[in-house]
């Protein structure tokens, strides 16, 4: 299933893409796209209906994918060949932050270059949302929690990241940082999520070109190692890396800047589009 969140910000309608390419509302069923909706028991009531009895809903605006996450956890240096491109080693295990949920947006609205921006980048990444409560779980058993997956573009200003004191979050969490969506597609749909092309374009210029297959942690494993060291609950969303192609890793690097059209996607899991904005 491809489930979404429709209508003007604080107005998401919970929503269904059908076989034929329609928005179906599923706000008769459900409160919204997170929560017990994405439960295994909301998910199979989801699938048990008759898409067509849904009325069709006209887009004006696709949101984040999921409502209520609690955390936004993203892995650094998670692939092999953009740990590379930047010059750093591949951690021994996997590099932790957050992205305050503050950041999350819908997948074509405008990002926002904040105010003494002059390092602001891409990461086309994949994004897992968790659908169940996860603590102490095995690799094995891992899968077993993801509801799915969507698009996560884990915007980034590297001055703000790498260049003053402290850690990264500062330079993950400006607003509009984190589009998430168009849809989040269920974990059923996609056979392998280690194994899904990934691609990112500025100005039409391709950027990014690469593979979840070249992740050092696998799904499977970020989702037992982080319920290692917190509760994972249903809406939770984790960022799990990007491929080679970010500007910081360019020579000379080469960041956005006011104008900017980023677009970018994954097999399967749709595209995003967005119009890079100064803050006002």
């Amino acid at each position: 299933m491809k489930l979404m969140r429709v209508g003007q910000p604080g107005q998401e309608k919970p929503a269904i893409l059908d076989a034929s390419g329609k928005v179906r509302d599923l706000s008769q069923h459900v409160a919204d796209i997170g929560g017990a909706a994405i439960s295994p028991e909301g998910l199979a009531r989801i699938a048990a209906l008759d898409l067509q009895n849904l009325p069709e809903l006209q887009v004006d605006r696709i949101g984040a994918c999921v409502a209520g996450t609690g955390k936004f956890i993203c892995i650094g240096l998670n692939f092999s060949d953009h740990a590379a491109e930047t010059g750093a080693a591949v951690p021994p295990e996997p590099v932790i932050f957050m992205k305050a949920t503050s950041a999350i947006c819908g997948p074509n609205d405008d990002v926002i270059i904040p105010r003494g921006s002059e390092k602001t980048d891409w990461e086309v990444e994949l994004g897992v949302v968790i659908g169940k409560t996860a603590k102490y779980v095995s690799e094995a058993e891992a899968m077993e929690y993801v509801a799915g997956y969507c698009v996560s573009h884990d915007v980034s200003e590297r001055g703000f990241q790498t260049e003053r004191a402290g850690q990264w979050t500062k330079g993950k969490s400006c607003d509009t940082f984190g589009p998430i969506g168009p849809w989040l597609v269920t974990r059923d749909e996609i056979a392998d999520p280690q194994n899904l092309g990934m691609w990112l374009k500025v100005n039409g210029e391709t950027m990014q070109n690469g593979s979840s297959k070249t992740m050092v942690y696998g799904v499977a494993f970020v989702v037992s190692y982080l319920s290692q060291f917190m509760s994972l609950h249903p809406g939770d969303v984790i960022s799990t890396g990007t491929p080679p192609g970010v500007g910081m890793g360019m020579k000379p690097p080469r960041y956005l800047k006011a104008g900017d059209v980023v677009e970018l996607g994954i097999e399967g899991l749709g595209t995003q589009r967005q119009i890079f904005v100064a803050d006002r």
